[in-house]
Parts: structure tokens; sequence; C-alpha cells
């Protein structure tokens, strides 16, 4: 699961997902951001709480470890779909159900708001090709409110049986050279 990065100056940078979902979104945002840099364009991370307008007590950070509490939290399932089957994952529906009955939202387009601010700062991710088109933009929200439109925590342990989305082919390289720095890559 990694993916090199040649910079304008030709140096390599090597960067190494923990499965495969993860190395796509990552190839996806460096596409997305390298197409809006070769356009000209300025580009720049948008703030989800300014651009969607999250009320200041809402604590991404906190609702985030509630959800994944073991006993109270959302439950990780293992779902089928297209001949695939999705380990450590949930659907839209539950994710909004749960907001609702922890009562972290007063209705369902509230739910859809907030799960859409969760998704853009990276404490849930998509994980089929439903949810992936919806929060490319494809949709009229990124986060869907749908039993077939599945998502995962980042940290859970997701991964797909029979996963066939890499639609990129990310030619084998030989690694040469000493290790300068190794860690975590953390999506903000």
């Amino acid at each position: 699961f990694v993916f090199k990065l040649t910079a304008a100056k030709q140096q390599d940078h090597f960067f190494q997902a923990a499965y495969l979902e993860e190395r796509d979104a990552w190839v996806r945002d460096i596409k997305k951001a390298i197409h809006c840099l070769d356009g000209g364009q300025r580009f720049a991370r948008k703030s989800t709480r300014k651009s969607i307008r999250l009320p200041e007590t809402i604590n991404l950070s906190a609702l985030y470890l509630s959800m994944k509490d073991p006993e109270k939290g959302i439950k990780e399932l293992k779902l089928e779909k297209d001949k695939k089957v999705f380990n450590h994952c949930f659907t839209g529906t539950s994710v909004i159900d749960w907001l609702v009955s922890s009562n972290s939202i007063r209705n369902r387009k509230e739910g859809l708001m907030l799960a859409s601010s969760l998704l853009s700062e990276g404490y849930l991710q998509p994980a089929g090709d439903t949810s992936k088109a919806a929060a490319e933009g494809l949709s009229d929200t990124p986060f869907l409110d749908l039993s077939d439109a599945y998502y995962y925590f980042p940290d859970s342990g997701f991964f797909c049986e029979g996963n066939s989305s890499d639609d990129d082919v990310v030619l084998k390289e030989e690694f040469r050279g000493i290790v300068v720095k190794q860690g975590c890559l953390l999506k903000q």
C-alpha cells in the first residue's frame, strides 16, 4: 500500500498506508490538490466548522470517542454489497440513528450536517462506492443517511474482501536508501 510522490525538484517521497482504502483516500486527495494547483487556483483546505457553521459547543473529537465506545457506541459490522465484504464498518443510517438516540441532534437533517462534518474532518471514512461518490461531491450531501452507504472509523482495522475499486495502477517500486523518518500519517 505504498505510493510515490515526485516533487518538482525530482525528489521522491514514499507514503505507506495501513490498508488499501487509506492509500486510495490519500491518492485521491493529493490528486485533487495537484489539479487545483495546476489550474492556477490557490489550494486551501476549508475548515468544516467555518463552511458548515457548526456551533462552538460541538466537540467533534469527544463525539468521535463516544461513537467508538464499545458498549454504547456505533456497532461495527461485517456487511456485504456487490460481492464485496466490508469488515469493521457501519451504515450511514446507523450513524444518524445513533446521533438521534444519544441526543446529539434534534432531527435527521441536523444529523446529516454533523455526520458530514465528521466525514470532512476525517473521523469517518467512506467504505463503498455509494458513500465514496457522495464524499467526492457527486451527491447533495457528502454523508448519506442510507442503509447501503457504508462508513468506517479510520483506526478500526477496516478492510474489504474482494475489493476491486483501485482505478489507479501503482507501479511496484524497488526501494533504495535509508528511512529518514518513520511514523504514521494523520490526515487533517
